[in-house]
């Protein structure tokens, strides 16, 4: 009997407990897992312009030269100017001088045609090329050389081989005064100014300085050969009135000395202000 009992206990405490366990199943409720989705948005920019560049190239264009076509032709010859005073012993000074005057700086219609800047006429006995050319007189013969190097070579031997000249190498190696003077006495030239525009151009484009670099002395020493008392060199605001009565010269006595037409003068030009001596 009491077997019975407690079985009918425990029956009933089991049902007790299912019924609770349906019912707390039941309670829940299904809830559905849910995505939030956050919009994101890209903020708006411009659009960006793309430029195609070509990288720069530099393109160098030849310099051009400012210096005058004397100081080009000084910077071309100089050199070989000075080989003919070691070899020969004629100024450097003297032969640049010559051949600017003579060749007119280079681009002279003889010059042009044949690279003779000394005017070197044929003369008996000279067997190489010639040209033709009105000078004195009509169609004068010309030496013509290949090269213009040729022609400051024959133009130091023209001086050496002809007895004329003989006393122009005893004179100091860097007196181009006296050679210019010279050369107009042994008959180099007809102009009667020549010495005058070999010495001028001389001291303009100071090419006194190329005889003093083959004697070996300072540049303070090359100098000292223009330190004369007889020539004056214009300035800014000189005139030949001005210059004459400085020193004590009239005008025309002053263009005489120089050789000059009008009163036109330059600044840089020199001037002779004495007679030149009459071995001259």
């Amino acid at each position: 009997m009491k077997k019975h009992i407690i079985y009918t206990l425990l029956g009933l405490f089991l049902l007790a407990s299912c019924g609770t366990q349906n019912r707390v199943a039941k309670s829940k409720k299904k809830t559905k897992k849910t995505t939030r989705v956050v919009k994101t948005t890209t903020p708006k920019t411009e659009p960006v312009e793309v430029v195609k560049t070509t990288p720069k190239v530099e393109v160098k264009t030849p310099k051009t030269s400012t210096k005058s076509k004397t100081e080009l032709y000084i910077e071309t010859y100089s050199e070989v100017a000075k080989k003919e005073m070691e070899r020969h012993g004629i100024p450097a000074s003297i032969t640049l001088a010559q051949g600017i005057l003579e060749s007119g700086s280079g681009k002279g219609e003889l010059t042009m045609k044949s690279n003779n800047h000394f005017g070197i006429k044929c003369h008996r006995g000279w067997k190489g090329q010639r040209v033709y050319h009105d000078d004195d007189e009509d169609q004068e013969c010309f030496r013509k050389y290949a090269n213009p190097a040729y022609s400051f070579t024959d133009h130091s031997l023209f001086l050496t081989g002809r007895s004329r000249y003989a006393s122009l190498f005893k004179l100091p190696k860097d007196d181009y005064k006296g050679w210019a003077r010279g050369l107009k006495k042994a008959g180099y030239a007809t102009d009667r100014k020549y010495p005058k525009k070999l010495i001028a151009l001389i001291e303009r484009y100071e090419l006194y300085k190329y005889d003093a670099e083959v004697l070996g002395k300072k540049p303070e020493d090359a100098k000292k050969v223009t330190t004369h008392n007889d020539r004056y060199t214009v300035v800014k605001g000189d005139t030949l009135y001005s210059i004459a009565k400085k020193h004590k010269l009239s005008v025309d006595k002053l263009k005489s000395l120089n050789g000059l037409e009008t009163n036109e003068i330059f600044v840089g030009q020199v001037l002779f202000i004495k007679p030149l001596p009459k071995d001259f």
